[in-house]
């Protein structure tokens, strides 16, 4: 994958952090995803983590599944923790901390679920913040994830590096990689992680037209999932090319669609270590 800058990161989710219940449409589909696959899962946490809680929607739920459990949320937009809490009230037993995937202020063997959504392709590498994952679990504990897959937003970056192309740039493009099952199932194994389930969902969605899809992905603070660089698309050039391309490739009727891979994934600690 390419760099991802952890501070550009944090600033986007940060300052969408009071609109971000407004449009994570994508998010809130795979929450309840993940949700039935947990119910699956005969476990009765006592300490939960959340990685990447935002304001909390996977948390607040999990209060129904898992009634008087511990639920520990962590972030690290610090505006997405104030959000979260201000929605919390007074609800008990739920607490959010400003932190970092792949440095987790928590002892070893403290929880007994470890939970993430929509947050883990913002990584460079998925082999520490998996490591932290498994040394924060106790023996036995599970590791339940869904993260974007290579797949997502692939008509955007199909229509993107066209446009280069067609513009003669197509030597600068920085579009985001994300990890592959192959690569989830890897890290999850080098981490410690025993006989490691994964599978990929395809979720849709549909928008007016580009610049409607670009909104969206702003609006909740992943505007670094698309493959546009930091000064925009590099012209009125490849603007034009862009939105032609993804209408003529992609378009049906009125609408474009944007396409999103989720690897879902379970693991679990063995119980011995």
């Amino acid at each position: 994958m390419g760099l991802i800058d952890k501070k550009k990161v944090m600033r986007s989710f940060g300052r969408q952090a009071g609109e971000y219940d407004g449009g994570s449409g994508i998010q809130k589909r795979i929450v309840m995803r993940l949700l039935e696959q947990l119910r699956t899962e005969a476990v009765t946490p006592v300490r939960l983590l959340d990685i990447g809680a935002g304001t909390g929607n996977l948390l607040h739920r999990l209060q129904g599944i898992y009634p008087g459990s511990c639920r520990v949320g962590i972030d690290i937009a610090p505006e997405m923790g104030r959000k979260a809490r201000e929605k919390a009230g007074r609800e008990e037993n739920l607490h959010f901390i400003a932190a970092d995937a792949e440095l987790l202020p928590f002892a070893d063997r403290f929880f007994d679920v470890v939970l993430s959504t929509s947050t883990l392709q913002w990584l460079n590498s998925l082999d520490i913040s998996f490591a932290e994952a498994f040394r924060v679990l106790a023996p036995g504990g599970v590791f339940c994830f869904a993260l974007f897959g290579e797949g997502t937003l692939h008509e955007l970056k199909d229509s993107y590096r066209l446009a280069l192309d067609a513009s003669g740039r197509g030597n600068i493009d920085r579009s985001h990689l994300f990890f592959s099952v192959k690569e989830v199932e890897k890290a999850l194994v080098k981490a410690g992680f025993d006989s490691p389930l994964s599978h990929r969902e395809i979720f849709l969605e549909m928008h007016d037209d580009v610049p409607a899809l670009l909104r969206s992905l702003k609006k909740i603070g992943a505007g670094n999932a698309s493959p546009l660089p930091p000064q925009g698309l590099g012209g009125r050039r490849v603007m034009h090319e862009l939105f032609e391309i993804y209408r003529d490739n992609y378009g049906i009727d009125t609408v474009i669609p944007a396409t999103y891979e989720v690897i879902f994934a379970l693991a679990t600690k063995p119980d011995l270590i």
